[in-house]
């Protein structure tokens, strides 16, 4: 039989393969076109970001049994926001508020990377979050909903102690909606300063108590960054054994 008689028609039917998708456009990429410079940039910070967090894990123990002041200006936590305040109400932190700004501008020191994530990625940095989990997924769709209603006015709400993705997703946001840089760090700040005197206020409102435990508890504060440490390194060791 000829080709020309393979189909009936004298046409002979040809079957090209299919194009496989690049590496850049395989799921759980946060991109939807070939990645440049900058986006490898800001995919960097995120893993710096990640190392960063990992690493301070076993000093957290330690930073607990720091004076107050100075852990708040190291960290901008809410713990140290009322410790300081416990310790402002007895009159052992005379220069607590300059201690609470020093923290906030610490505390915000990465939320520009998510700002720039939503700039260039828009809701691609979403999507990739939102795949290891349909909790997750269902906690990103809720906060972003919040987000859209509430705007500019979302970046305040960013720090409510809820268990809930609200400072990634809205700073994400900010980004997504072309906020300038400077205007979302502006706000970004006032946010974290307001929350935190709050914690002030909170332990100032305490008092005593509060001061009594954290000397009780820095006096083993070394003892418990060390016992973390020594489980960090057990349990890396156990997993590079396995």
């Amino acid at each position: 039989m000829s080709s020309e008689d393979a189909d009936g028609e004298g046409k002979v039917q040809q079957h090209t393969p299919e194009s496989e998708p690049e590496w850049w456009d395989q799921p759980g990429m946060p991109w939807n076109e070939k990645p440049t410079k900058a986006d490898y940039w800001c995919l960097g910070w995120f893993g710096f970001i990640g190392i960063f967090g990992l690493a301070l894990i076993p000093f957290r123990a330690w930073l607990l049994g720091l004076d107050p002041p100075i852990m708040l200006a190291l960290t901008g936590s809410r713990i140290g926001a009322a410790s300081t305040g416990a310790l402002a109400s007895v009159g052992e932190a005379q220069h607590w508020l300059l201690y609470l700004l020093i923290g906030s501008i610490v505390a915000i020191k990465f939320d520009w990377v998510y700002w720039w994530a939503g700039k260039l990625w828009g809701r691609g940095i979403l999507d990739v979050q939102a795949q290891n989990s349909k909790r997750a997924a269902k906690n990103i769709a809720r906060v972003e909903r919040w987000g859209m209603k509430l705007g500019w006015l979302g970046i305040f709400l960013a720090y409510v102690p809820i268990p809930l993705p609200i400072a990634f997703v809205v700073f994400v946001l900010m980004g997504m909606t072309e906020m300038p840089l400077w205007k979302f760090m502006l706000l970004d700040f006032v946010s974290k300063t307001l929350w935190s005197l709050g914690y002030v206020a909170l332990g100032w409102w305490i008092g005593e108590p509060v001061v009594y435990v954290l000397e009780q508890y820095a006096r083993v504060a070394n003892w418990i960054a060390i016992g973390l440490l020594v489980v960090i390194f057990v349990g890396a060791m156990r997993r590079k054994g396995k």
